[in-house]
């Protein structure tokens, strides 16, 4: 690989583009800068769109007519790198250890997108042009929620008439074997507030005559787990060939779930296996939880409050609001009494699903077949990307979900890293979709 690749890469790392948090915003400009800038520099038409959050980059080639139009999506946003302490070296300084670069945003979603920029790149170098007209949208909210990008999507519809969308911000299902994601669960979040007395109180002195509100609340949470009325209802199940195929990969889901995340023993809704549940199956998941003293040593309060941050991730054919309606129906039928209890809704993604032996879907396949040297597997994703539902909505095309991140990346989380030799292969993906896709 080029020397002036990895300079690229590591410039890219060390802007701080964390999208939630408004003290990073210039810092999520000036990434956004860079990324236009670099896709100018290698011949591309790139320019910064304002949004009523953060930019959106939007570059393309120039157009012939006849050729085959080609979106490939991106972000360069990234997740906060808290807890700071668990880091083995500073998140924005970008180190190079075995053949893995440490960094926050190394794999989700810089190493990725970069690996297509190169790609781009190298071809342009070569031929002067690409096999393809093709627009690449870079984004800086995708953390966030990509708020802002469907009324991009909406606004530029024309500009934008494609025949099919690109997207690495997936997962390989084991180092060296290429991955066709051609599903994603979908999403939606919400937060609770219980509150109790107008004021924290001493325990000794109200402690038995008022309700705890961190207690009420424990106790409200630990009904939602297969209680909530009617959430399985819409759940499609999943076909026979889908078991089947993945019965056959090439890991040991279950061994691998407990390799990675290091729990004593498996956890999950009977009848299902590892990746069956975090592929197909819907879940409610408590994500943050507060109340009361959290300082050293004991304070003998009684809160006046407690809350906890929820999100559901669903499933074909799973809708969003009703799943919403359906949780908030359950909360408030099981509020313990002498607490009052506040919904907020959160954000929220459409799941997605496609087909993997369409057209398009097996040009993909013989693309990840030539860049790795490998049959691609099929997969789901646990995850949610809710851009890819908007592709379809908005410009009625379908998306190509090859990702290029590790089982061990340890996206979102401290010591976050990529393979260089996945950066390469994401240069010779890049290469090879287009070409397939040309034809």
């Amino acid at each position: 690989m080029r020397e002036n690749y990895l300079e690229d890469y590591f410039s890219f790392l060390r802007f701080p583009s964390v999208s939630t948090d408004n003290q990073f915003a210039s810092n999520v400009r000036e990434c956004a800068q860079w990324v236009s800038e670099k896709l100018a520099a290698i011949g591309l038409e790139s320019k910064v769109v304002p949004t009523a959050g953060h930019p959106i980059v939007w570059a393309r080639n120039e157009h012939r007519p006849g050729s085959r139009t080609v979106v490939i999506y991106g972000h360069y946003d990234v997740q906060p790198p808290d807890p700071l302490e668990l880091w083995d070296s500073p998140p924005f300084e970008p180190v190079l250890k075995e053949g893995y670069v440490f960094a926050r945003g190394a794999t989700d979603n810089k190493g990725q997108i970069l690996s297509h920029i190169l790609g781009v790149q190298e071809t342009m170098e070569q031929d002067h042009e690409l096999p393809v007209n093709l627009h690449l949208v870079i984004e800086g909210e995708e953390e966030i929620g990509s708020a802002n990008l469907g009324t991009f999507l909406s606004e530029n519809r024309e500009a934008l008439k494609c025949d099919v969308a690109v997207v690495s911000d997936t997962g390989m299902i084991a180092r060296g074997t290429p991955t066709l994601s051609y599903g994603l669960r979908g999403v939606t979040a919400l937060e609770i507030k219980v509150t109790g007395p107008k004021m924290d109180l001493h325990s000794g002195v109200f402690g038995g005559a008022v309700a705890n509100p961190i207690t009420a609340l424990a106790q409200l949470l630990a009904t939602l787990h297969d209680r909530v009325a009617g959430f399985y209802d819409r759940v499609k199940p999943l076909e026979n060939w889908e078991r089947e195929a993945w019965r056959k990969l090439p890991v040991d889901g279950d061994k691998l779930v407990l390799k990675e995340t290091g729990v004593p023993e498996l956890f999950g809704e009977a009848g299902y296996n590892s990746v069956e549940r975090i592929w197909a199956r819907p879940t409610a998941e408590i994500n943050g939880i507060g109340g009361g003293y959290q300082g050293k040593g004991t304070k003998t309060v009684i809160a006046s409050h407690a809350m906890a941050k929820l999100t559901f991730r669903l499933v074909p054919e799973q809708d969003g609001d009703e799943i919403l309606k359906l949780a908030k129906t359950h909360l408030r039928k099981n509020l313990p009494k002498g607490v009052t209890l506040e919904i907020t809704d959160g954000h929220s993604g459409p799941w997605y699903l496609t087909d993997p032996h369409s057209a398009i879907g097996e040009a993909a396949q013989r693309a990840l077949r030539e860049a790795f040297n490998r049959d691609a597997a099929l997969i789901r994703e646990g995850g949610s990307i809710p851009i890819v539902s908007q592709f379809r909505s908005i410009l009625g095309v379908e998306t190509l979900l090859m990702g290029l991140a590790l089982p061990d990346c340890r996206a979102h989380s401290p010591n976050e890293n990529f393979p260089l030799e996945n950066l390469e292969g994401g240069i010779r993906l890049n290469k090879a979709i287009l070409q397939e896709l040309a034809r």
